[in-house]
C-alpha cells in the first residue's frame, strides 16, 4: 500500500488545482442563513445540515442527519488507513451568529464575495466565512483531495458537525453522551481556533475552565437612611468590597486557599517559545487604552491571559445607582465573580473554596447566599502527545515557521466532554486571524487561510496516518 507521505505531493497539487471549485462549494454553504439562535431560521439550519451531509456523502462518507430537540447533528463516517492508523473525530459547526446590525454590512451578509484589503490581501466576506463554515470546509476539502487522488482517506475519520454552537450547544452534550460508543475515537480534531499571526500557525493546547458565581450579602432588612444609620449599621457593599478586595495579594496572586491546586508550570521549552513571541503589554493592552498588566507579577502577558488561572469581579450591584443622589445604606449587595481555570484545577473545589473564603470573612449582622452559573473544567493537552508533535511538524512544513503552542483564555465546553465522556485528547488547529471580525458585521476569512488551511489539514492527516 502506498503511504500517505508518498501521495501527499499529489494531494497538495490537487488542492491547488481545485481551489476555485472549493470556493464555489464554500460560497454555496455561506449562502445558507443558518442562524441557530433565531427560531425563524430553523429551516435554514436544517438546510445547512443537509448541505454538509450531501457534500460528505459525495466524497464517500457514510452520512446521516441526526435529530435532536434543537437543530440536527451531522454524523459522517469515512474508512481509510491500513488498520494501524489512529481513528479521529472531527468536530465543527454549521450554524452562524445573527447579522445585526445589518446596516453596517458593506454587502448582504449571505452573499459571499472576494474582496481586497487595503494591504492587498484577498479575503472571503460573508457571515460564517471564518466562524465556522470556512474552517470546516478546509478539513472537508482536504478529505476530498485525498479521495480524488487515492480513492480513500488516509485514516479512519468520523465527522460530527453540529448546528447549535453559536447558541450554547445545548443539545450536543446529551447527544455525545447518548452516542458515546459510536463517537469515541483515538483523537479529536477541531478547526475553530486561530493562528498566532498571518504567517505563524498555532495549535491550541489548553482551554481555561470556568467557575461563575453570584454572591448576595444581606445586612439590614431594608435600605437605610445613611444619615440616621451611617456609622452603626453594617453596609453590605463595604462587606463585599472588603472580601472581594482580599482575593488578591499585592503581587496579583489569588489568595483563596487551595486555589492553585493542580496548576503546574509550563515546560521550559514551551515557555521559551512563548517568550520568543514577544507579546508586550503595549501590544496587547494598548488597543484598549491600558498600559500595565494587572495579573500575577513576574508572568508574561501571554501567560496571564492564557495559561494562568484568574479571579475576576464581573459586576458589583447594590444601593442607589440612578441619577443624582440618594443617601442610603443598602440592605443587600450582589457581586458576580468568575474564575478561569487551568491544568488540573477542579471547578467544584474552586467553587467551594471561594464560598468558604467569603463565609470566613463575613462579619456579624451579615448573611450570604450563592448561586452558580457555570462549572466547566479546563483542558490541557500533554505537550509530549505524539499527535501534537506530528501536527506541529506538519504545520511547520506548510507555513515555513514553527507552529506555536498556545492556550486559549476562553472555554469550549465540548472539548471537556471529549476528554471526560469519550476519553479523547483534542488537537485544535485553526486559521482565523485577529482581524476576521468574527461575530461582527463584514466577517471575513483570508483566502490564504482557506487555501493553506486546506493544505495544512492534508499534511496533518498524512502525519497522523504515519
Amino acid at each position: 500500500m502506498t503511504s500517505s507521505s508518498n501521495v501527499l505531493p499529489a494531494v497538495l497539487d490537487r488542492i491547488d488545482a481545485e481551489l476555485d471549485k472549493s470556493l464555489d462549494r464554500l460560497f454555496a454553504f455561506l449562502k445558507i442563513k443558518s442562524i441557530s439562535t433565531d427560531p425563524a431560521y430553523k429551516d435554514e439550519c436544517r438546510t445547512a445540515a443537509e448541505f454538509v451531509a450531501r457534500d460528505l456523502t459525495g466524497i464517500g462518507f457514510d452520512t446521516s442527519v441526526r435529530a435532536t430537540e434543537g437543530h440536527p447533528v451531522v454524523v459522517a463516517k469515512g474508512a481509510g488507513g491500513n488498520g494501524k492508523s489512529p481513528r479521529v473525530l472531527f468536530y465543527g459547526h454549521y450554524d452562524v451568529q445573527p447579522v445585526d446590525p445589518l446596516d453596517l454590512w458593506q454587502e448582504p451578509p449571505f452573499s459571499p464575495r472576494i474582496a481586497i484589503t487595503p494591504d492587498g490581501r484577498k479575503i472571503i466576506v460573508a457571515r460564517g466565512a471564518c466562524d465556522d463554515k470556512g474552517q470546516v470546509m478546509t478539513f472537508i476539502e482536504a478529505c476530498r483531495a485525498y479521495k480524488a487522488v487515492t480513492g480513500a482517506l488516509p485514516l479512519p475519520i468520523t465527522a460530527m458537525i453540529e448546528g447549535e454552537e453559536e447558541c450554547g450547544s445545548a443539545h450536543l452534550f446529551g447527544f455525545v453522551k447518548d452516542n458515546a460508543r459510536e463517537l469515541k475515537q483515538d483523537l479529536a480534531l477541531i478547526c475553530d481556533t486561530s493562528m498566532w499571526d498571518a504567517k505563524t500557525p498555532a495549535i491550541t493546547t489548553s482551554l481555561r475552565g470556568l467557575v461563575y458565581e453570584e454572591v448576595r450579602v444581606t445586612c439590614a432588612d431594608r435600605d437605610l437612611h445613611s444619615g440616621l444609620f451611617g456609622g452603626a449599621a453594617q453596609n453590605p457593599l463595604r462587606v463585599l468590597a472588603n472580601i472581594l478586595g482580599a482575593m488578591h495579594d499585592k503581587n496579583g496572586k489569588v489568595t483563596i486557599p487551595g486555589f492553585y491546586d493542580g496548576v503546574k508550570e509550563l515546560p521550559k521549552d514551551i515557555k521559551a517559545d512563548l517568550k520568543r513571541l514577544k507579546l508586550t503589554p503595549k501590544d496587547f493592552l494598548g488597543e484598549v487604552g491600558l498600559k500595565l498588566p494587572a495579573g500575577e507579577k513576574g508572568r508574561m502577558v501571554i501567560e496571564q491571559i492564557a495559561t494562568r488561572p484568574t479571579a475576576e469581579i464581573n459586576g458589583l450591584i447594590g444601593g442607589y445607582t440612578g441619577e443624582g443622589a440618594k443617601t442610603v445604606i443598602p440592605g443587600q449587595a450582589t457581586a458576580k465573580v468568575s474564575f478561569r481555570l487551568v491544568g488540573a484545577q477542579n471547578p467544584k473545589k474552586v467553587r467551594d473554596a471561594f464560598r468558604k473564603f467569603v463565609r470566613d470573612r463575613l462579619p456579624a449582622d451579615a448573611k450570604v447566599e450563592f448561586a452558580n452559573f457555570g462549572l466547566a473544567p479546563p483542558m490541557q493537552l500533554p505537550f509530549d502527545n505524539p499527535a501534537l508533535v506530528k501536527a506541529r511538524a506538519a504545520l511547520a512544513a506548510e507555513w515555513g515557521r514553527k507552529a506555536v503552542t498556545v492556550g486559549e483564555g476562553g472555554s469550549i465546553p465540548i472539548v471537556g466532554d471529549f476528554k471526560r465522556v469519550l476519553g479523547m485528547d483534542t488537537i485544535m488547529v485553526g486559521f482565523a486571524l485577529d482581524d476576521d471580525r468574527v461575530h461582527s458585521p463584514n466577517e471575513k476569512y483570508d483566502l490564504t487561510s482557506f487555501h493553506k488551511g486546506t493544505r495544512s489539514w492534508a499534511r496533518i492527516l498524512a502525519a497522523l496516518a504515519g
